[in-house]
């Protein structure tokens, strides 16, 4: 008899501690845990996807530059692409020269 009045204290005395974990189990998981939204290994893969994007666009716009350059350099240059590097570095046009004004945003090549 003594070992189940025991045992049925022990357990009464278990119950607030139960409950008590039981609730802060039940904030942490619903409220107050992790969010699946800021999972960090699809947040890095979605960086990574971005990161990618933009070495892509770099390197298209590195290939835009390295081809304008070139016609610059060698033996014999692109008169065009020289009259117009002179044109915009020098912010001169000619009289009969017909303007074209782009877009504070808008690329020309």
């Amino acid at each position: 008899m003594r070992f189940w009045r025991a045992l049925r204290r022990g357990v009464v005395r278990m119950i607030p501690a139960f409950t008590l974990l039981t609730l802060a189990w039940y904030f942490w998981t619903n409220i107050g845990g992790p969010d699946p939204s800021r999972d960090p290994f699809r947040l890095r893969g979605e960086v990574l996807a971005q990161r990618e994007r933009d070495l892509v666009s770099a390197k298209a716009e590195q290939a835009t530059w390295q081809r304008r350059v070139e016609a610059l350099r060698g033996p014999v240059l692109d008169r065009d692409l020289l009259d117009e590097r002179v044109r915009a570095m020098l912010n001169w046009s000619a009289p009969n020269d017909q303007i074209f004004f782009y877009p504070p945003g808008g690329r020309l090549f």
